[in-house]
Formats: C-alpha cells, sequence, structure tokens
C-alpha cells in the first residue's frame, strides 16, 4: 500500500505540521482567502480532514485592500504547555518584484501574529502582534522551558540582499511578549531567497530547516546545524535535504519549504510544498500542494538527501476522485467553499434571504480588493466539471452574475449574465488574462431566457469550455470558444507581481451600478474527471 502524493492537493502550501499524541496537524497557508489558515487532521499520515479554518473574526483578520497573493502566508502550528499555538503573517504591501533578482529596494509590510486554542477546532484567540520585520514566523519550544520566535529578516535597502537571514528571539507563551535583542543566526546558502524557517532539537544538536531558492524550479529544504541556538550554524555538507531542482523529469516540482515531524516509533517524516505541471504548458493551475514523505537520519547526525516522491510507504491508496454536488440549506457555506478579504461575508453573501440558495449581493468588481462577492473552491484536479444554476435578473451592463473560473484579480474567465443597453438578457464571457501588461476581451453576446438558468464549466488540462442551458432543459449549449485554462497558474503573471495560489471554481456576482442587485445560486457541483 502507498500514500499518493500530494496528499493535499490543490492550493495547500507552506505546510507546518505538528504532532500532538496520536493525532497530525497541518497548517497552510490562505494568502487572501477568508476565513484564514486551513488545518487538516489525520491519524495515519495518508488520509487528512479539514477540521479548521481558525482566523474567522474580524478582530483576528482583515484582509480588504490586501494585494492579491499577499494576506496569510506560512502559518506555524506548534504545541506546548496544552496549547495550540498559530504564528501566521498578514502581508499588506508586497509592490513588484525588482528586475535584479533578489537585490533592489522594496518595501513591503508584514505584520506577525501569535493566536492560541485549548481545541483545534475550538474558537481561537484574539491576536498579539509580534513583530513586522520579515515574513515566515515560527515558534520553537526548547527543552528547557523557553519558547523563540523564528522569522526571515527583510531588509529592503537597495544594496543589500532583501532576504536578510534567519532572525530568533525570546517569546513569553503566556504573554506573547518578546523579550531581549534579535539575534541573526543564519545568512542562508549560495542558493539564496532564505525563508521558511523550522528548529529542531536532536541528540544535542539544533536543526535548522529552511527553504531556499524562492518558490518556483529552484526551491529547496535546506539544513543547518549548531550546538548553540544563536549558532554559528554549519550547513549539511550533502547540499539540500530535499529538492527537484535539475530534475524535470519528476512529477512533483517546485519542492521546498519543508516541516519534520517525529511519529510515536521515532520515524521521521518530512511534509513540504510542491507543484505539478501540466503536461503540455508545464504551468502549475493547482497551486503549491502539500506532499509528505519520510526522511532518514545518518551516523553522522544529519538528514539524508531525498528526492520528492509521487507515492511513498504507507496504509492508504491514492485519494479518492472528487464528485460533490453542494446545495445551500443549511446555515453555512459547504465546507469547500472561500470567499475574498474581508471579515464580514453578510455584505457579500446570504443563506437565508432565500431559503436553499445562496444570494450573492452585487458588490465590487470581480477585480476588486475590497469587496468581492465572490465564493468559490479549490481546483484540485487537471479535469473537473463545474455546474451550478443562477437564477439572476440584470437590468443594465453594470450588473453581471455567474460562474468563475478564477485565479485572482489579473487573470479569470467569468461566464455571466448581464443586460445590454435596452436591458434585454445577455450571456457572455469576460476573460481577464496575464498577457503582456494583462489584457482584457469578451465573448460575444448570447441572448438567453428568462428565468433560472444552468452554466457548467469543463477543464480538460489547459483547456476549458463553457455552456448553458435553461432550467429543465436537457441539453447543453456549448460556447464555440475554448479558452485557455493554462493562464489560470502560478506561472503566467503580469511581470513583477506575487502568485502563490492557485486556480479556484465558483460563483459570483458584481453590480458596479452600486444597487446590489442580487443573484441566487440554486446548487453548485464539482466532479473530477479523467484525462481526455
Amino acid at each position: 500500500m502507498t500514500i499518493g502524493n500530494p496528499i493535499l492537493r490543490g492550493f495547500n502550501p507552506d505546510p507546518s505540521i505538528v504532532r500532538v499524541g496520536e493525532e497530525y496537524y497541518i497548517a497552510t497557508s490562505t494568502f487572501e482567502w477568508f476565513p484564514g489558515v486551513q488545518i487538516h487532521h489525520s491519524r495515519d499520515l495518508a488520509y487528512w480532514r479539514l477540521v479548521a479554518r481558525p482566523l474567522r473574526r474580524p478582530g483576528q483578520l482583515d484582509m480588504r485592500g490586501n494585494p492579491d497573493s499577499c494576506g496569510v502566508w506560512a502559518p506555524d502550528l506548534s504545541y506546548a504547555d496544552g496549547r495550540f499555538h498559530l504564528i501566521f503573517t498578514d502581508v499588506k504591501r508586497y509592490g513588484r518584484t525588482t528586475v535584479d533578482g533578489a537585490k533592489g529596494a522594496s518595501l513591503r509590510d508584514f505584520h506577525n501574529y501569535w493566536v492560541w486554542s485549548d481545541r483545534i477546532d475550538g474558537d481561537w484567540s484574539d491576536p498579539v502582534h509580534l513583530n513586522s520585520s520579515g515574513f515566515d514566523p515560527a515558534l520553537f519550544h526548547d527543552e528547557d522551558g523557553r519558547s523563540w520566535l523564528l522569522n526571515m529578516l527583510w531588509d529592503h535597502r537597495s544594496d543589500r540582499k532583501r532576504f536578510a537571514g534567519i532572525v530568533v528571539q525570546q517569546m513569553d507563551l503566556a504573554t506573547g511578549r518578546l523579550t531581549g535583542e534579535r539575534r541573526t543566526i543564519f545568512e542562508g546558502t549560495s542558493l539564496g531567497f532564505t525563508e521558511g524557517p523550522h528548529l529542531y532539537k536532536r541528540d544535542g544538536w539544533y536543526h535548522l530547516l529552511v527553504a531556499e531558492g524562492g518558490t518556483e524550479r529552484n526551491h529547496a529544504v535546506v539544513m543547518a546545524r549548531s550546538r548553540d541556538l544563536f549558532g554559528p550554524y554549519d550547513v549539511h555538507p550533502d547540499g539540500p535535504v530535499l529538492t527537484a531542482r535539475g530534475r524535470p523529469d519528476l512529477p512533483l516540482q517546485r519542492t521546498g519549504h519543508g516541516d519534520l515531524v517525529e511519529t510515536p516509533t521515532g520515524e521521521t517524516w518530512l511534509a513540504y510544498l510542491c507543484g505539478r505541471p501540466l503536461p503540455d504548458s508545464d504551468r502549475c493551475v493547482l497551486g503549491r500542494e502539500t506532499a509528505i514523505q519520510p526522511m532518514m537520519w545518518g551516523a553522522d547526525g544529519w538528514l539524508r538527501p531525498a528526492l520528492p516522491q509521487a507515492a511513498v510507504p504507507g496504509v492508504a491508496t491514492e485519494a479518492p476522485i472528487v464528485d460533490r454536488c453542494d446545495t445551500f440549506d443549511g446555515p453555512d457555506l459547504p465546507e469547500p467553499f472561500q470567499w475574498l478579504r474581508t471579515p464580514y461575508p453578510d455584505r457579500l453573501f446570504s443563506l437565508f434571504a432565500r431559503p436553499g440558495h445562496l444570494r450573492l449581493h452585487g458588490r465590487e468588481t470581480i477585480g476588486s480588493h475590497f469587496e468581492q462577492a465572490l465564493v468559490a473552491r479549490r481546483q484540485q484536479a487537471f479535469c473537473y466539471t463545474a455546474e451550478t444554476e443562477v437564477d439572476f435578473t440584470p437590468t443594465n451592463f453594470q450588473q453581471a452574475a455567474g460562474l468563475v473560473c478564477y485565479y485572482n484579480s489579473t487573470k479569470f474567465h467569468f461566464l455571466h449574465l448581464t443586460a445590454d443597453d435596452a436591458g434585454q438578457r445577455r450571456l457572455q464571457v469576460l476573460s481577464v488574462e496575464p498577457i503582456g501588461e494583462g489584457r482584457s476581451r469578451a465573448s460575444m453576446p448570447i441572448a438567453v431566457p428568462a428565468g433560472p438558468i444552468e452554466l457548467r464549466a469543463e477543464v480538460d488540462h489547459e483547456r476549458l469550455r463553457f455552456a448553458f442551458r435553461a432550467t429543465g432543459s436537457a441539453d447543453w449549449q456549448w460556447l464555440d470558444e475554448v479558452f485557455d485554462a493554462s493562464l489560470l497558474s502560478d506561472e503566467a503573471t503580469i511581470t513583477g507581481l506575487p502568485n502563490f495560489t492557485g486556480a479556484f471554481v465558483g460563483m459570483a456576482c458584481q453590480d458596479m451600478s452600486g444597487q446590489g442587485t442580487p443573484a441566487d445560486f440554486r446548487y453548485f457541483a464539482y466532479r473530477e474527471d479523467a484525462p481526455r
């Protein structure tokens, strides 16, 4: 029997793993998607179930105005003194990447916070601000009872490396107060982009695990160790302990940002992020996912380097194909769905205004960074079909609602109902594409009858097709154009912008007239298909 990687498919990056007794938990980044942070649970390292999205309240997280691919970066989950501790970054400004790689003036805002809870699925505390000196914070709980905060240090100055190394500072677990001076303990290797620190104590050694090489094809898990917490740290003599750099033949690419966990029987496993490129375009529409595999310690006290593996020994087979149809007859959104940025979802949608429907209130444009009425789920396979039914009566061209295949505000395909200048209802696709400095185009409008309309998207690797039918009709009417699904990927981008999430598919409603015209959605079906 084998465990199929990735274990968390579709946009679940930057894993932090912890074991409490017989239970394992992984926290992953959610960026601008709300609620913040996903935590999955397993008892066997193979089957994982979503158990919490802890950052749910306005007092915990408000990302209105955060740019694309900002928000919640690299949460760190740990357990000490009978509590779960979660450290995370809220990125408020990114700007654009400078052309000279890891150098060049770059003003960014990274705010690091700590929350805690007695239960993984309980209410988490209000956040305590820790620092804003860099991103990827993590907690290390030493054997002497002291806890330490680590993070990468950001250097915005034009004549310095932006990734300036790993710093550490003592933290009081009762209050979150940092004491003493921050100290730089590791400046990184020649791979550069030193980030994602995690620290462990084993056989008298402090082992530091970092991500390097940037979260693209040169990504790597790098290890260093020291007898003293503050260093100096010696880098692993054999290079990265896990990487796919230089191995384009491997099915898992972009591997890095790892975290170690030890089983009750003393085995060591590494959870790490990875990407699976499309076979033709070489683009990762599924974003950065989470994989896991066992690691071995050598007689010299170092982890033995390994290649990322698509299948590892375990207790399970590969993950089952997803086939679900969600309805909106409960008090909460079905589990797969999230929305963007705002902690005030009542402004965006209602599950009570029309029983049995999800009502989206027409808000700002689908490209807004503040209030988008967009509810969506992750794409988790290269081939899938999504369907929904929308009841929407627009009166002018500024109102639109429908089915959207979405990556961020600079790249999406939006099959929507709108109205022409005569007030007649029309169906068309708006595509916003990351080509050059960005471009947009709309398909020819199609007249549709009054009443609810079912909308359909079929994705087969790089190919996306849309269809529609009046509710009650048997046959789908397919649009002639085939759209490029690979543009909804990390690699397809306007130069200099961050791309750290993954493709979503869902429902959206915008009303640029300011009238808040609603759209009602009766169901949302998502089925993963065999490659065609």
